[in-house]
């Protein structure tokens, strides 16, 4: 029979022919030096992968439902015998679930179930595009070759050929002197990617979600960087065990070191990265993660441990736990939630030593926090217990904080209570800590404060009148200098808060505006209560600014309720988009008339006497998306002085393009200037690159600088500084940065790190991006990872 232009249906089922995409992988033996992550490289901050709930689970069409969908074919000339032999040639195709062959001819043997595939043999199978001169396939078991075939996968758009793939069977296949890469394949036969991987043989199998790859060799610029005689990787985006890329660096303090992290999937909701470093200067240090993910709860666990540091010739180690939970229970409104949080490490140099190996450990003050927090209609009710561990300094000591051991505390809160919004807070605390460092005795301390409130709102403006009633009670340790063994105290406070708006349309430089007026009046009223004989646990004085000036007490805490009898009064104008409410620019001022000294202070602190307090003078500009500026001004009324002044400048116009200025002065104490910025050198010669979308860079053959300085006027000399350079080059981009970090007045850690990365495969060096983002407000990273293309991009 012979048949023109027709299409009809085949008893065969093309199977699963090659991996439909590549996927974040690792090397499984200790020798191999890189991540053959065919889809996606690591995150910036070298986490492996997220954690997945292990109820998710990836679904895929069984063996039997693809051998029951119906397998169309087309071309321009189709001949056969029925239950024998079928040939199409001319645009021959076959289509199937995600799979469609192309070629100039198409012959199918039904009794053998073999298709034979010849003449510019093109394979799409859910996106990834295979091509060669010759296919021959057992379609249902899905056994057969494909010689000298060149492939492009989807996903991360990378590339490479083949002598030969072998089909195992659906789910296996080998594939004979292969190459990958993700350069961008240029015409012309003399053309080389800038890097490329090559095997000798790589084995895919896709039940088990693995590919090896046997005689590895990557070559950068023609240079074999690293031979690899075995890698393993995963298929798909499930996490894989195995080693991590290698990180190299070297600094002062360390000298050059060399970290080889092993990733261990436990779980689709466990993982632990186990990170040996050998350092030059100090020894071997092993960095151990271990995190969980669970319905009800999730955490992390991570412990360093480095034996016999050579810088201190002593046992060093790190703990740091967080953990948080959901706890089910039937006296709560809906359950308990439990975080807890511990930090610990060996010595009092930890903080100075290990400024990279583990943030949350390189504070010199070291919380180890556990609190239960629970609902119960209006009340909400917590229980804590904060312990801390201080990292002294004999050339700076610090004054241990106190622990709470425990603290539990309470809040009633009743909106609209016979017209009156009303709260209650109740605290027992039992203070902890060493007296011959603090100075001061152990205590249990009660405290409660009751207010009530009551907002009377117009369209032109609010008045809040506020009494508030505290009291406190403290049992001692020891008694006191005065011989008592406890005190107490209640203080009463009445406060006014009152406002007004007025608007008005404007116009400013040719812009229509919506203008503001809101002046502000606040009202004070503390009586005096002597607290001079009372320890100090937990209160210091709040910083004079707009967010603080309107507040009843002067001191954050509960040991210390200033007496007041004054009055803020404020202003503030702002200037609004109509259209859409955007602020425009805001300027404001404000200013305490104080009518009695205020006798109630922290110990060693005088009374504040002035009748007139600083007059703070603030604003904000955004008139330009891609520019800001804000700042802040204390002036002195008296001397007529700034006391203290903060300023502040950025411009972001896009893509890439950030600059962040700041000045900070306090008089008679300090005076810093500090820049951060990225921006595309070849700008300077007109180069602006174009947009390829978010987290794609600005185009090959950019350089980008980087960097932030931090300067102190006063001494004359830089604090903190990053300073770098980026290379984007398309399919591989190239960082090396400069950082140092004051640790002390003296003494700085300095490094360098330079790092290459193989887009879409993996980094080789020591990763900058996680001190870039910490430094550079608005950094973006030149390849931000993105969402996995749909099939239907490359859809045949």
């Amino acid at each position: 029979m012979r048949m023109m232009n027709k299409h009809f249906l085949l008893p065969c089922a093309l199977q699963r022919m090659m991996p439909g995409r590549f996927a974040r992988a690792s090397i499984s033996v200790a020798v191999a030096l890189l991540q053959a992550s065919l889809a996606s490289a690591q995150s910036a901050d070298n986490s492996p992968l997220q954690l997945k709930p292990s109820s998710e689970l990836e679904e895929q069409l069984s063996s039997e439902a693809r051998s029951s969908v119906p397998t169309f074919v087309s071309g321009e000339h189709i001949t056969g015998r029925p239950d024998l032999e079928t040939t199409v040639e001319g645009s021959a195709a076959l289509r199937k679930v995600d799979v469609v062959i192309k070629a100039d001819r198409l012959d199918y043997y039904q009794p053998t179930d073999t298709a034979k595939a010849t003449g510019h043999v093109r394979v799409n199978r859910a996106g990834n595009v295979y091509e060669g001169p010759l296919l021959e396939l057992r379609v249902d078991a899905f056994e057969g070759f494909f010689n000298e075939p060149s492939y492009h996968f989807l996903r991360n758009d990378a590339h490479g050929q083949a002598d030969r793939v072998d089909f195992l069977d659906e789910q296996r296949a080998v594939i004979h002197n292969a190459t990958f890469t993700t350069c961008k394949r240029l015409p012309g036969p003399s053309w080389m990617p800038d890097w490329i991987l090559k095997a000798s043989t790589i084995s895919l199998d896709n039940e088990e979600d693995v590919g090896t790859a046997e005689g590895a060799v990557l070559s950068f610029k023609g240079v074999p960087l690293l031979p690899v005689p075995y890698i393993s990787f995963p298929l798909s985006d499930q996490r894989k065990s195995g080693v991590l890329p290698p990180t190299l660096g070297m600094d002062n303090i360390n000298g050059t070191e060399v970290s080889v992290p092993y990733y261990w999937n436990i779980a689709p909701n466990r993982d632990a990265t186990i990170t040996p470093t050998l350092m030059s200067k100090r020894g071997l240090n092993l960095d151990t993660e271990f995190r969980y993910l669970e319905a009800n709860y999730s955490g992390s666990l991570r412990a360093d441990w480095m034996p016999s540091d050579q810088l201190r010739n002593i046992n060093r180690w790190g703990l740091n736990l967080n953990h948080q939970a959901r706890l089910q229970s039937e006296w709560t409104s809906s359950g308990a939630v439990l975080n807890m949080s511990l930090n610990r490490v060996s010595d009092d140099n930890y903080w100075r030593d290990f400024t990279r190996t583990n943030g949350s450990l390189t504070q010199r003050l070291l919380a180890n926090d556990a609190t239960l927090m629970w609902t119960n209609g209006a009340w909400a009710s917590s229980v804590r217990t904060l312990k801390w561990q201080t990292l002294q300094d004999v050339t700076a000591p610090i004054i241990p904080p106190y622990d709470r051991l425990p603290q539990i505390a309470t809040r009633y809160t009743r909106p609209n209570l016979w017209g009156l919004d009303v709260t209650l807070d109740a605290d027992y605390t039992r203070f902890q800590s060493d007296s011959s460092l603090t100075l001061q005795p152990n205590a249990e301390r009660t405290f409660s404060v009751l207010q009530a409130s009551r907002t009377f709102q117009t369209s032109a403006g609010y008045v809040r009148p506020k009494i508030q009633l505290h009291a406190t009670n403290y049992q001692f340790d020891t008694v006191l200098a005065n011989g008592e063994s406890s005190a107490s105290r209640v203080v009463p406070t009445l406060s006014m808060d009152a406002g007004l708006v007025f608007e008005r349309d404007t116009q400013l430089f040719g812009r229509k505006l919506l203008q503001t007026l809101e002046p502000r009046a606040f009202y004070v009223n503390t009586p005096y209560r002597d607290q001079s004989q009372l320890p100090n646990y937990d209160s210091g004085a709040y910083d004079f600014n707009f967010a603080t000036i309107y507040q009843e007490n002067a001191f954050v805490g509960n040991d210390r309720i200033s007496d007041s009898n004054l009055l803020t009064l404020g202003v503030t104008s702002r200037f609004l988009d109509p259209d859409t409410g955007a602020e425009a620019a805001r300027v404001g001022l404000a200013q305490r008339l104080r009518f009695r000294d205020q006798n109630v202070t922290l110990p060693g602190a005088l009374p504040a006497q002035d009748r007139i307090s600083d007059i703070l003078l603030g604003g904000s500009v955004n008139w330009d998306a891609r520019w800001r500026f804000d700042g802040t001004v204390q002036v002195n009324p008296t001397t007529e002085q700034s006391v203290r002044s903060t300023l502040g400048a950025s411009y972001n116009p896009g893509s890439y393009r950030t600059i962040n200025a700041a000045y900070r002065f306090q008089r008679d104490s300090s005076e810093q200037l500090d820049i951060g910025w990225q921006w595309p050198l070849n700008d300077l010669w007109g180069d602006r690159g174009k947009y390829l979308g978010p987290g794609q860079g600005q185009g090959e053959g950019r350089w980008y600088s980087v960097g932030r300085l931090n300067y102190s006027m006063n001494e004359g000399k830089l604090v903190d500084s990053v300073l770098g350079f980026e290379y984007d080059a398309g399919c591989w981009l190239g960082r090396i940065v400069l950082e140092r970090l004051q640790t002390s007045s003296i003494t700085a850690t300095q490094r360098i790190m330079f790092q290459l990365e193989f887009v879409g495969f993996s980094r080789l060096g020591v990763n900058p991006l996680k001190s870039l983002k910490d430094n550079i407000p608005n950094y973006q990273n030149l390849r931000e990872p993105g969402a996995a293309p749909s099939r239907f991009s490359n859809y045949d």
